[in-house]
C-alpha cells in the first residue's frame, strides 16, 4: 500500500511539475547599512513590500538546510518569502518564487509537511479562492514547486464540498493516514477530514471531540482556533493556534474517536496579541522548535519573527519552553557578577551592561522578596527602563506590561534568561514560561541594567551577560 501511495505521489508531482523560475524574481535584499533601529539577532523582513502579515509558515528540515516560508506583501500581492539556514539563527533568503504569478492566487496561512518518501510538501490557503492547496516541493533547494492541487474533501455521500468555506489549514500525518484540518473561518468551528493519498479526502466532522470540557480548560469551545498546527509532543498530542482576539495559544490532549480532545489550555500571549501566527517544525535532532510573527508592537522593520523556541512535554505534563540552543553561537564578551546583595526596596547597577544587543543570565536560589528582577533599556541611571520581575503574590512573570502565569515552588532557584535586541525583550522563566515586550522606540542612550527588589532583602547568585552578534553578516541571498 505504501509503494503505491508513493508511486501515486511521484506521478502526480511529475503531471504537475510546471516549476517556477527563479530566472526575475525578486530575492528580499538586507541593506548593507541598515537603520539604526533595525534588529539585530531576529528574523526580520528587510522588503520590498511589507510584511503585514509577516506569519511564519510551511518550515522544513531537508538536506542539510532548514527552510521557512513567511507572508508579505509585494506588488503582485501577498507573496511566501523563503530562507533556509543551516543553524536556525543565520538565516539567508531565496527568490520568492510562490505568489499569484505562479499559483495563480496570494499566499495565506498553512503547514509543511512530508510525503511518505520524504518529499517536503506544503498545505495553504489561497488568497481569494476559497480553497486550501498543496504543493510538492521539486528540488533540493526547495526553489522549485508543483502546481497547487485542491485540498477539497467529498461528504457521507461522495460529492465534493464545495460551497464550504475553507480557511487556515493544516495537515498531520498519524500512522498510514493523512489528516486535514480546515480553519473554515474564524466564526465558525475548525473541521477535519482525511485522506491515504493527499487527493482523495473524506470529510469527518469538527476537529473538536463532544467531550471538550469548557469548565476544566477554562476557554470556550467557540473561542477562534487559526493558523493551527498539529503535532505530538512525548506521548500526547499539542494543538497550536492563534485566537485572533488573544494570540498565541496551546491545547495539549489526544486525538480520540478522529477528533481531538484537549485536556489542558494556556496562552502564550497576554495584554494584546503580541505573540501570533505560530509555526513549528522538527529539527535534524528530533526537536520541537516553534516560531511565531510579533505583531502590534513598535518594531522595525515589519515581518519580526520571534527567537525559536524549544518545546518539550516531559512526564509531568508541564510544557518547557527554551530559547533554541543554538542561540548561543551568537555570545561574546561575556562578563559575570557573583554574590550580589540588593538591599530591599532598592536597585543595583549591573555591570558589563552597556550594549544594544545581548543576553542576561540571571540566578538566584530560593527568592523570597515579594517582587524582584531586573530593569532593562534604563539611562545611566536607572530611569526609563523596561522592568522584568517575578510578583510572589500575584503569581506572575512581568515584562514590561506583559503579566504571564508564573510562580515558584518552596525552595524552588529562579532562573530568567532575558535576550534584549534593540527596544524587543524577551525573557524565559525556569524553561516553563515565556514572555515578550517591547518600549515604544530603541534609544541609543538607554542600554544599561539594574536589579531590583521590593519588600526585603535579595541576594543574586550569578548575573551573567553576553553581547549578541548580528545574524546578518556576509552575503544574505542564495542563488
Amino acid at each position: 500500500m505504501k509503494r503505491v501511495f508513493i508511486g501515486v505521489i511521484a506521478i502526480m508531482m511529475a503531471n504537475n511539475a510546471h516549476a517556477a523560475s527563479t530566472e526575475k524574481m525578486e530575492t528580499p535584499p538586507w541593506p548593507a547599512e541598515p537603520p539604526a533601529t533595525w534588529l539585530t539577532y531576529h528574523l526580520v523582513h528587510p522588503g520590498p513590500g511589507n510584511a503585514m502579515p509577516g506569519d511564519p509558515n510551511p518550515a522544513f528540515y531537508y538536506k542539510g538546510r532548514y527552510h521557512l516560508h513567511y507572508i508579505y506583501k509585494n506588488d503582485t500581492g501577498f507573496v511566501f518569502g523563503h530562507v533556509s539556514s543551516t543553524d536556525m539563527v543565520h538565516w539567508k533568503w531565496h527568490p520568492t518564487v510562490l505568489g499569484p504569478k505562479t499559483t495563480g492566487h496570494g499566499m495565506y496561512s498553512g503547514t509543511g509537511f512530508f510525503t511518505p518518501d520524504g518529499r517536503p510538501a506544503m498545505v495553504y490557503h489561497g488568497e481569494g479562492s476559497n480553497r486550501n492547496w498543496i504543493l510538492y516541493g521539486l528540488d533540493d533547494d526547495l526553489n522549485q514547486w508543483s502546481q497547487p492541487q485542491l485540498m477539497l474533501p467529498k461528504d457521507k455521500d461522495g460529492q465534493l464540498m464545495e460551497d464550504q468555506a475553507y480557511f487556515d489549514p493544516d495537515i498531520w500525518r498519524d500512522g498510514e493516514t493523512y489528516y486535514g484540518l480546515n480553519g473554515v473561518s474564524w466564526k465558525e468551528p475548525p473541521q477535519i477530514m482525511k485522506s491515504n493519498n493527499l487527493t482523495d479526502w473524506t470529510f469527518l466532522g469538527e476537529l473538536l471531540h463532544p467531550d471538550f470540557d469548557e469548565d476544566r480548560l477554562g476557554v470556550k469551545r467557540s473561542e477562534d482556533i487559526s493558523c493551527p498546527n498539529v503535532f505530538t509532543l512525548g506521548d500526547k498530542w499539542v494543538l497550536l493556534c492563534i485566537s485572533h482576539r488573544l494570540g498565541c495559544r496551546y491545547f495539549i490532549g489526544d486525538f480520540k474517536d478522529e477528533q481531538y480532545l484537549p485536556e489542558h489550555h494556556a496562552m502564550m500571549s497576554w495584554n494584546g496579541n503580541h505573540y501570533f501566527a505560530p509555526e513549528s517544525f522538527l529539527t535534524q535532532d528530533k526537536r520541537r522548535v516553534m516560531l511565531a510573527w510579533l505583531i502590534n508592537l513598535p518594531l522595525s522593520p515589519t515581518g519580526v519573527q520571534s527567537l525559536p523556541r524549544e518545546l518539550e512535554l516531559p512526564k509531568d505534563g508541564v510544557l518547557r519552553i527554551a530559547p533554541l540552543r543554538e542561540l548561543e553561537e551568537l555570545r561574546y564578551d561575556k562578563t559575570c557578577e557573583k554574590n550580589i546583595a540588593v538591599k530591599a526596596n532598592s536597585t543595583v547597577a549591573i555591570g558589563g551592561v552597556s550594549s544594544d544587543a545581548y543576553e542576561l543570565e540571571l540566578k538566584i536560589d530560593a527568592p523570597a522578596a515579594k517582587a524582584f528582577g531586573v530593569d532593562v533599556l534604563c539611562d545611566k541611571h536607572g530611569h526609563a527602563g523596561l522592568r522584568i520581575g517575578v510578583n510572589a503574590e500575584s503569581k506572575t512573570l512581568q515584562v514590561g506590561a506583559v503579566n504571564a502565569p508564573f510562580e515558584l515552588a518552596e525552595g524552588e532557584a529562579l532562573e530568567l534568561r532575558v535576550f534584549v535586541d534593540k527596544n524587543l525583550v524577551e525573557v524565559f522563566a525556569n524553561g516553563r514560561q515565556a514572555a515578550l515586550s517591547a518600549l515604544e522606540m530603541f534609544t541609543a542612550k538607554h542600554v544599561y541594567a539594574r536589579l531590583f527588589t521590593v519588600g526585603s532583602d535579595l541576594h543574586v547568585d550569578t548575573v551573567t551577560t553576553w553581547k549578541m552578534k548580528t545574524i546578518y553578516d556576509g552575503e544574505m541571498g542564495v542563488d
